[in-house]
Order: C-alpha cells, then sequence, then structure tokens
C-alpha cells in the first residue's frame, strides 16, 4: 500500500472516533440532568413522608412503655403473689414442715429485696412492713422452734448409759454409779498397774448419743436462720443455758459432787480415797464420753457459723471442767501423807492421759481457761507427788512406832514400806515422768537411788527398834527376820533389776550374820554345859582325865551339869517356841543350823558322862531328854505359840 493511501485510512479514523466522543458527551450530558430531576424529586418526598415518620415512632415508643408498664405490673403482682403464699407457711408455723417454713423466710428475704431495689414504686412502702414483720414473726417461732426443740432433746445421760460407751475393763462390777471396774493401783491384790495401763491404750471407747441425729440437721438450719436474722446472742444464751444444764446433771447423775480443800480435809481416808477412785473414774468418762460428744454436738449445730461455735463450747463445759478440776486441786493442795502418793501417782497419770485430748477437745480461744488449769492441776499434782515421795523417806528413818514385836517377827513398819516400794514399781514409768519433768537427771538411776535410800531408812529403823528387846538373842532373830523378808521380797520384785545382783548379795550376807549372831547369843552358855572341857575343868578336885575312865569328875558335877542343862534347854523352849520365824525356809534353816551343834554335844556328853547317872538313883531325874526329845523339841522353836499352847 501506499502512503496517500494510508494517510487517507488514518484520516477517516480520526473522524470516526471524533464523531463517537461527541455522542458520548451528549448522552452523558442527558444524564446528568436526568439525575438531577431525581434528587429534586426525592427532597420533595423525603419532605412529604417526615411527619408520618414522627407519628410513628411515637406509636412505637408507646407500645415499648406499654410493655414495660405491663411486665413491671406482673413483676409486682407476682411479689404480691409469693407474699400471700409466704405469709400462709409463716403463720402455720415451722414445726410441722421446717423445711418449707425456712423456704418461705427465704421467699420473704427475696420479696424485700426486690423493693428495696425497686424503691420508685408507690406500693413499696406497705409491702416492705407488712413483709418485714412477717420475717420478724417468723424470726421469734424460729427462736421458740429452737429452744423446744433443743430442750426436748438435751436430757441428761444416765449412768448406765455411759457405762455401756465404756472399755469392758473399765465398765463398773456393781450397780453404784461412782463404782469403777478398774483397778487404781492402791490395792494390793489388783492387777499389776502398769499392765492395765498399757490395755487401757488400746481401748476402744464409744460415742455416746446426747442428741439424736435425726435432730441436729433441724437444729443446725433454725440456728443458721437465726443467726442470718442477727438474733445470735439469743442463740448463745438459749444454747449455753440448754447444753451446759443438761451436762452438769450428767455429771452429778454419775456422782459428781463439788468439794472444797475444807471438806477434803475433814474426810476419813477410806472415804477420800474411794472418792479419788471415782473422780479418776469420772475425769476419763466426762473427757472421752462427754466432752468430746458436746464438741461434735456443737460443731454440727453451728457449722457455718463459727463465731458462735467455739464460744458456745467453752460456755456450755465451762462450770462442768471447773467442778471436775477443783476437787484434784483440793487434793494437790491437802496436807500430805505418805498413804496419797499411790493416788496423787493415779490422779496425775490420768492428767497426762487425757493431756492430747483435752488440747484437742478445748482448742482455740474460748477455751484457753480450760486448757490452762488443766494444766495446772497437772503440774500441781506432780509437784505433790514428787514432795510427798521425798517425805516417805523421812517418814520410814524417823517412824517412831512404839508397836512392839514380841516375838520378833516382821514388823508391820518393814511391811508397809516393803508394800510401798513394790508399788512404787508398779508406777515406775510414772515416777520416771516425774524425775524428767523436774530436770533431776537420768531417770532410771534416781529411781535407783531413791529406792536405796529408802530402804536404808527402813534398816535404820529396824536398828533403833531391836534395841528395844532385852533379850539380845531376839535382838538378832528380829534383824535377821526383817532383813530377809525385805531381801526375799527385792528378789521377788522389779526392784532387784534395780538395785542389783551385789545389793541382793550384800543383804543375804547380813542375814546370815544375824542368824550366827543369834545361834552364838541364844547357845553358847547351853553348849558351855555340854563341853567336855568345861566339865573337866570345873571338876572339885585337880585335874580330869578323859571322860571314858570318869576320873577326875564326880558325879555330883556331872549331875549338876544335867540339872543346868535341862533348865536353860526348858527355858529356851518354853521362850523361844513363842518366838515366830515367818518364812518356813529360814525357820528350818535355823533350826537346822541349832540342831547341828546341839545334837552332837550332847549325844557326845551322854555318851561320855550318862552311865554315871544311869548306874546311880533316879537317873531319868537328870537325863530328862533323849538326842531324839531334843530334835523334836527344836521343832516346836520359832512357832510363835502362846503359853497355853505350849502347855498342853
Amino acid at each position: 500500500m501506499g502512503v496517500p493511501q494510508a494517510m487517507q485510512t488514518l484520516s477517516e479514523r480520526a473522524a470516526f472516533t471524533r464523531e463517537s466522543l461527541q455522542k458520548s458527551q451528549t448522552i452523558t450530558d442527558s444524564m446528568v440532568a436526568i439525575l438531577g430531576s431525581f434528587d429534586h424529586r426525592l427532597s420533595a418526598l423525603e419532605t412529604a413522608m417526615r411527619p408520618t415518620q414522627i407519628r410513628t415512632h411515637s406509636i412505637r415508643k408507646a407500645h415499648e412503655n406499654i410493655d414495660k408498664t405491663l411486665k413491671a405490673a406482673e413483676l409486682i403482682l407476682a411479689q404480691f403473689d409469693l407474699t400471700r403464699k409466704a405469709e400462709a407457711k409463716i403463720l402455720r408455723g415451722p414445726h410441722e414442715d421446717l423445711e418449707s417454713y425456712l423456704e418461705a423466710m427465704d421467699q420473704l428475704r427475696s420479696i424485700v429485696h426486690f423493693f428495696n431495689c425497686n424503691k420508685s414504686y408507690k406500693s413499696n412502702a406497705g409491702v416492705l412492713n407488712h413483709v418485714n414483720n412477717l420475717l420478724a414473726k417468723a424470726n421469734l417461732k424460729i427462736e421458740e422452734e429452737f429452744r423446744q426443740l433443743l430442750t426436748s432433746y438435751s436430757k441428761p445421760v444416765e449412768p448406765d448409759r455411759l457405762f455401756d460407751c465404756l472399755p469392758h475393763s473399765l465398765r463398773p462390777s456393781s450397780g453404784s454409779p461412782g463404782h469403777q471396774g478398774e483397778a487404781t493401783g492402791k490395792n494390793p491384790s489388783s492387777t499389776n498397774h502398769s499392765e492395765h495401763n498399757k490395755s487401757l491404750e488400746t481401748a476402744v471407747y464409744t460415742a455416746p448419743t446426747l442428741i439424736p441425729p435425726r435432730i441436729l440437721p433441724l437444729l443446725h438450719d433454725l440456728a443458721q436462720q437465726m443467726s442470718q436474722a442477727g438474733h445470735q446472742q439469743q442463740l448463745y444464751k438459749i444454747y449455753r443455758e440448754t447444753r451446759a444444764s443438761a451436762l452438769e446433771q450428767s455429771l452429778r447423775k454419775l456422782g459428781v459432787e463439788k468439794l472444797t480443800k475444807d471438806d477434803v480435809q475433814k474426810m476419813q481416808w477410806e472415804v477420800l480415797e474411794a472418792k479419788i477412785g471415782n473422780w479418776i473414774h469420772f475425769m476419763r468418762i466426762a473427757v472421752k464420753l462427754l466432752f468430746s460428744g458436746e464438741k461434735k454436738v456443737c460443731g454440727q449445730i453451728f457449722d457455718g457459723v463459727d463465731s458462735l461455735r467455739d464460744q458456745c463450747f467453752a460456755e456450755v463445759t465451762a462450770n462442768s471442767v471447773a467442778v471436775l478440776l477443783s476437787f484434784g486441786d483440793a487434793i494437790a493442795k491437802s496436807k500430805r501423807s505418805p498413804e496419797k502418793l499411790f493416788v496423787l501417782l493415779d490422779m496425775y497419770e490420768i492428767m497426762r492421759e487425757l493431756h492430747s485430748e483435752i488440747e484437742t477437745i478445748f482448742e482455740g480461744q474460748a477455751c484457753v481457761e480450760m486448757r490452762e488449769s488443766s494444766l495446772s492441776l497437772t503440774k500441781r499434782l506432780a509437784q505433790t507427788a514428787q514432795e510427798t515421795f521425798g517425805d516417805f523417806e523421812e517418814a520410814v528413818e524417823k517412824d517412831a512406832t512404839k508397836t512392839a514385836v514380841l516375838d520378833g517377827t516382821v514388823h508391820p513398819l518393814t511391811s508397809y514400806v516393803i508394800n510401798y516400794v513394790k508399788f512404787l514399781f508398779d508406777y515406775q514409768s510414772t515416777l520416771k515422768q516425774l524425775f524428767q519433768e523436774f530436770g533431776e537427771g537420768d531417770a532410771d538411776a534416781q529411781l535407783a537411788s531413791v529406792t536405796t535410800q529408802i530402804m536404808l531408812a527402813l534398816q535404820n529403823n529396824l536398828d533403833g527398834k531391836s534395841k528395844q528387846y532385852k533379850d539380845p538373842a531376839l535382838t538378832q532373830l528380829f534383824l535377821m527376820n526383817n532383813i530377809h523378808y525385805i531381801v526375799r521380797s527385792v528378789r521377788r520384785s522389779e526392784a532387784k533389776d534395780l538395785l542389783g545382783d551385789d545389793w541382793v548379795q550384800i543383804h543375804r550376807r547380813i542375814v546370815q550374820q544375824h542368824a550366827n549372831q543369834y545361834k552364838r547369843v541364844s547357845w553358847a552358855k547351853i553348849l558351855q554345859c555340854l563341853s567336855i572341857q568345861g566339865a573337866a575343868s570345873s571338876g572339885g578336885g585337880g585335874a580330869i582325865a578323859e571322860a571314858g575312865s570318869g576320873s577326875g569328875v564326880s558325879r555330883a558335877m556331872v549331875k549338876d551339869r544335867y540339872k543346868t542343862f535341862n533348865i536353860q534347854f526348858e527355858e529356851l523352849h518354853q521362850r523361844q517356841s513363842q518366838w515366830t520365824v515367818p518364812d518356813s525356809e529360814l525357820r528350818e534353816s535355823l533350826r537346822l543350823a541349832v540342831a547341828e551343834v546341839l545334837l552332837p554335844a550332847y549325844r557326845s556328853f551322854i555318851k561320855r558322862f550318862g552311865p554315871m547317872i544311869e548306874n546311880g538313883k533316879n537317873p531319868h531325874k537328870y537325863i530328862r531328854y533323849t538326842p531324839e526329845d531334843l530334835e523334836h523339841m527344836l521343832s516346836e522353836f520359832f512357832e510363835g505359840k502362846t503359853l497355853n499352847e505350849l502347855k498342853r
């Protein structure tokens, strides 16, 4: 294609483009004109519809207000309806249906809350007054119901019911309320005290029913309502008075008495000892059964009302605890005497046994006085027991009992002291605890030292008492009997392990020394009568040959020897058959020891000098006894016979 032709084509295309642009501009101008006319029309329409829109909005707001008013009216009417229903339940009272009654009270509180939150209602004040009056009446009825229900079921527990809750080993063996089945250690025939205490460690106690389980939830709900209503003081007063009275009556029925120090001082020991035994029993029952039971009841009723729970329990138990502890204080402060040591130790033991339970039961600030009083009594009993223990050694050494033991047997002081020491060993764990409590070093060494001192004090006193005898032979027999009794008792008791074998062996030798002294003092003179050498040397006319030859010994001298022997032996037989060696083995041993020196000497004397008499006139007048006769008569020595028995 040539250039001219190309230029023509471009020119044609440019003309077509200009034409198209002009048409487009024309269409655009037309559309702008049309849209402009629409804007004017819409503005006019909006102006025309505005009054209608305003009326529609007003109608809608009116409908909304009417709906709100109707709903508010419905709510108010519902509150009136609820009030009416709750009022009907309140007027019926809580006794028949407590759960429904409490629901009604909760409903009334909700109604009060509703009107307090909607104070714009014109009927607000009237309704609130009515509902609050109903609530006040309901709270009074709740208070009365709580009082009646608690009083009805707060009866004292009979002693038999309490005894049934104890382990079998602690149950009374008779119908007496105060009679206890346990051994307290003061009765010599009682079971071993330590073993008894060990058995108590595993003893099972059954909790008594103080208030029926089905009643406790009702009391709890009532207590909650009273607390929520702000009636805590009324609740506290009702509970304290009712439960404290029931607890105190339970203890009185059991046998608990309020005794002062003066009352205790006036009592005879047997009466006081029985009351102490009962007190130990009462303490165990009170703490393990009654106080622990009260703690559980109080905890269940006041669950959720912690501010009242501890204070109520403290007030309920305070007087009962004080009465029980006051008796212990009176005993601890009373005049000390040796026989009181064991009951003091019993009392100390029960307080220590119950210590952890008392600390647990009487926890918290409200019960601090009870805990402190209990601990104070425990320490006071320990102090008094230790002082009494110290007094005993001094009392033994200074005992000035004038009771004469005429037959040389074991003195009452000896048996008393030995029994005392044996009982001490039943309490050795308690005594060791006492020593530790007062910081006196090694407890075993301390107990051994005290026991040794008591034994020494007893021996010193016995030495003094032995000097009352005019007959030196009886002096030795008395000491032999008493030291032998001490040694035998120690060997058969736990004291042997504490005092040791050396102590036992030393005192066995002392017994033998007194036996030897008895033989020397009592039989030396009569044996001298039977001495061949003595007979020969006392012959009236010069030197004497052997008795077999008979030369140098006059018949008169031999007769005199027989006569003297008979008189002395008969006197010894009469006197010493009234003496007593209570231990059979020691008695036979002593007789044998006498026979071993007397009979051979007598046989020898008869053999050598008997023929001189037998060949003479009336030999039986002088040779009254055969060796067999003497042996038989020796078997009557130390039997404690009376003169009448000897004459027969």
